[in-house]
C-alpha cells in the first residue's frame, strides 16, 4: 500500500485522483497532511496541488455525475472528518471507472457514506442559515462569530450575501481560524483570517456600538411577550433547536 498525502485543499484531493491514474498503484491510502505521521518503512507520495490537474478531474467527476451527486460529492469533503478522503477518493475511482450512473448504487459502501455525510452538512448548513445572529459595530459593520462541526462556510454564502446585500457584514469560524467579509460598495464577499476574533456576546463586542444593547433587549423583550407558558414543550423545543445552537442566539439566556 502506498500513502498518497496532499495538503487538505479541494485542489489537493483532486490533484491527487489525477495523480493516482497516471501512477497506478495497487492500493491507496489518502491522507491529509495535518493528520499523517510517517514511519520508515511507509511508502509515501506527497501531492503538489496542480489547478490545472484539479481542473480536469472536476470536469471529469462533474460530466458523470448529477448537480446532486457533485453536491454530496462537495458537502462531504467539507466535513473534514479523516475517514471522508478515503471515501471520496475510493467513490471517485468507482465513477470514473464505471460505465453508467452509479451514485444511486447504495450497496456501495462509498456510495451510503457520501449521502450520508451530505445529510449532516447539509442540516448544519441549514441550521446556521436560520440561527446566526449579529451584533453591529460602530462603523456599521454587523458582526457574527460561529463554531459549525462542519466547514459550512463556502455553503451558506450565498444565503447571506443575497439576504444582506444593503449592508457590510463579517461571519467568521472560530474554529477553523476564517471567515467571510461582505462589502454591499464591492458586492463581493471576501475570505479573511484576523488574528484576534472577538466572540460575541463579551464586552469587546457589546462595548463597540451603544444602541446595540437596547437592540438586543428590545428582541428578548418582544420573545418574551410572545411566549405562551401552556403551550411549553421543552422536549419538542430541543429537537428543533438543539443546545448548542443557543449561544448564538440573542434571544436565548442559557
Amino acid at each position: 500500500m502506498e500513502n498518497y498525502v496532499f495538503d487538505g485543499s479541494f485542489d489537493g484531493l483532486m490533484t491527487l485522483i489525477f495523480d493516482y491514474y497516471v501512477r497506478k498503484p495497487r492500493k491507496v491510502k489518502v491522507w491529509n497532511e495535518k493528520d499523517f505521521q510517517p514511519s520508515m518503512f511507509d511508502e509515501v507520495h506527497e501531492v503538489i496541488s496542480d489547478p490545472d490537474k484539479a481542473k480536469r478531474v472536476r470536469t471529469k467527476l462533474k460530466t458523470k455525475l448529477s448537480k446532486q451527486g457533485w453536491k454530496r460529492f462537495y458537502c462531504t469533503f467539507l466535513s473534514e472528518q479523516k475517514e471522508a478522503f478515503q471515501h471520496l477518493f475510493d467513490f471517485a475511482r468507482y465513477v470514473i471507472d464505471s460505465n453508467q450512473n452509479v451514485e444511486s448504487n447504495f450497496g456501495n459502501e462509498d456510495v451510503l457514506y457520501l449521502a450520508q455525510m451530505y445529510r449532516k452538512v447539509n442540516r448544519e448548513k441549514h441550521h446556521f442559515e436560520a440561527f446566526i445572529r449579529f451584533e453591529q459595530f460602530p462603523d456599521g459593520t454587523f458582526y457574527s462569530t460561529i463554531e459549525p462541526k462542519y466547514h459550512i462556510l463556502p455553503l451558506i454564502l450565498n444565503h447571506f450575501k443575497n439576504r444582506y446585500a444593503d449592508q457590510n457584514w463579517i461571519i467568521y469560524d472560530l474554529v477553523r481560524k476564517t471567515g467571510l467579509l461582505y462589502s454591499k460598495d464591492e458586492e463581493k464577499v471576501i475570505p479573511i483570517h484576523l488574528d484576534f476574533a472577538p466572540k460575541q456576546n463579551h464586552s469587546i463586542v457589546k462595548s463597540y456600538e451603544p444602541t446595540e444593547q437596547q437592540y438586543q433587549d428590545l428582541w428578548k423583550g418582544y420573545f418574551k411577550s410572545a411566549n405562551i407558558p401552556a403551550r411549553k414543550n421543552t422536549k419538542l423545543h430541543v429537537q428543533l433547536l438543539p443546545k448548542r445552537f443557543w449561544k448564538y442566539l440573542t434571544e436565548k439566556e442559557y
